[in-house]
């Protein structure tokens, strides 16, 4: 596939070598000539200097017969100027666009071919609320990622010392939880991918990706590590419009407080939120984090623009007392560094953001592609078309199924009901599949097994 993405930032950049090792044509194009020459040197793909919303550099870039644009640069205008660019004299088939700014996107009906020619809208600040507010309901998950509209969900967690499994084959699952039916998909551990067989024995520091009906996440989550009390009191630092839209996704369920250095936004803040307490002042000033009873809360989100800032708060508010912090990352190099340790969960911007990206560059009938371990793997659904002659998977069981290496189907989805996937369970047309993938190489041999051959009609 010939694809042109514009921004060679942590996103565009991520995005180009995630696709580049799949064997796809990628052209970068970015005003930062010091940016491409470090992604020319490093990947394999063409770069090209200039503004990507110019027809000039457009064409230069080989926009007359790409088959994909992908606008991810900072400026939201440019994004959807070259969209429109695209659409316009070179007839792109699709346009992805990331738009950041809410007046863009409250106004429904201006994405369209009529109007600002965008296929598919991402908004990294949705995306982001979204992932952290998942995690806020699901006490203990280090990942949490639905799937068939939030029917089922791939949690990861770390197993404990204690844990009733630890020491234990994962054949006992069963027998621990007889009214459950789930799947560990894959188990990291010490930073290696394990695929779990019957005998496989979970160790304590182990990163465990299960997958369940989301109604029994909670049970399954039990036998890994202790349970965690439901969080009722969630501190959110940084009062932007992740932290605005985070506190507004969930004060109806939690007592918010959000911590905004800016007097005027602070205002605007307490104006438009219906429940949540708004202060002004700095979250990492160790006083008023006291004077609000931080060893009483149970989750400090830091979420401000600024990793130095959300890495310091987070630290103090965690030796301060607060029971879990998760702190928003925007350098990769950054991420590795201080998750597990006083950072319990950290939060990377650009791999949300490319999972959802993901999901419309892959081919065949993908509904969602996320992107996990910081990149290292990743969970797809996909729907199965097709019948026992034209596809190479409905109407097979799963045992049957030459699945590429390092790769597992974790469960099926047919209708409203989560069947957890089992050597003896048959995939049906319309089914959607949720796979593992812990070897990214093999993700377009996933594509090609889902594909529905010629002589189906």
């Amino acid at each position: 596939m010939k694809i042109i993405i514009l921004g060679a930032g942590q996103v565009g950049g991520s995005l180009a070598a995630q696709l580049a090792s799949e064997a796809n044509d990628i052209t970068v194009i970015d005003t930062d000539s010091v940016r491409l020459r470090e992604l020319g040197d490093r990947l394999d793909i063409r770069t090209v200097q200039g503004k990507g919303s110019f027809p000039t550099i457009l064409r230069q870039a080989g926009a007359d017969d790409a088959d994909m644009l992908i606008a991810v640069t900072s400026s939201d205008e440019t994004n959807m100027i070259a969209c429109q660019v695209a659409y316009t004299l070179f007839r792109t088939p699709t346009k992805i666009a990331r738009v950041r700014e809410s007046a863009y996107l409250t106004r429904g009906g201006l994405f369209h071919n009529e109007a600002v020619p965008i296929d598919v809208l991402i908004s990294p600040e949705q995306v982001v609320t979204n992932y952290v507010k998942r995690l806020i309901e699901n006490p203990g998950a280090l990942q949490v990622l639905d799937f068939a509209e939030g029917k089922a969900q791939l949690v990861a967690v770390r197993a404990y010392y204690g844990g009733p499994l630890v020491g234990q084959e994962l054949r006992f699952l069963r027998q621990h939880m007889p009214g459950v039916d789930t799947r560990v998909a894959a188990i990291f551990r010490k930073d290696r991918p394990i695929i779990p067989k019957g005998d496989t024995i979970i160790e304590a520091d182990d990163e465990v990706f299960f997958i369940a009906a989301t109604r029994d996440i909670r049970a399954v989550m039990s036998e890994l590590r202790r349970v965690e009390k439901t969080h009722k009191r969630v501190v959110i630092a940084g009062g932007g419009n992740i932290g605005e839209r985070l506190a507004e996704a969930i004060e109806s369920r939690y007592q918010v407080k959000i911590i905004e250095a800016s007097k005027a936004r602070a205002d605007y803040l307490s104006k438009n939120l219906d429940r949540s307490v708004v202060l002004h002042g700095s979250a990492s000033d160790r006083e008023l984090l006291i004077e609000e009873n931080i060893e009483d809360v149970d989750i400090f989100c830091a979420v401000t623009n600024d990793d130095e800032a959300n890495i310091m708060s987070s630290m103090l508010a965690k030796r301060l007392g607060a029971r879990k912090v998760m702190t928003l990352i925007n350098n990769p190099a950054y991420v590795d560094l201080v998750q597990g340790g006083e950072i319990d969960i950290a939060i990377s911007p650009s791999q949300a953001t490319i999972g959802t990206l993901l999901t419309h560059v892959r081919r065949g009938d993908i509904v969602n592609v996320y992107s996990l371990r910081r990149g290292a793997a990743e969970a797809i659904e996909v729907v199965a078309h097709g019948d026992g002659r034209s596809s190479k998977v409905v109407g097979k069981s799963v045992g049957q199924i030459d699945l590429p290496p390092g790769t597992t189907i974790g469960a099926i989805v047919r209708d409203d009901e989560v069947l957890i996937a089992h050597d003896s369970t048959v995939i049906e047309s319309d089914d959607h599949v949720i796979l593992f993938v812990i070897d990214k190489k093999h993700v377009r041999d996933v594509e090609r097994l889902f594909q529905v051959g010629l002589t189906f009609l």
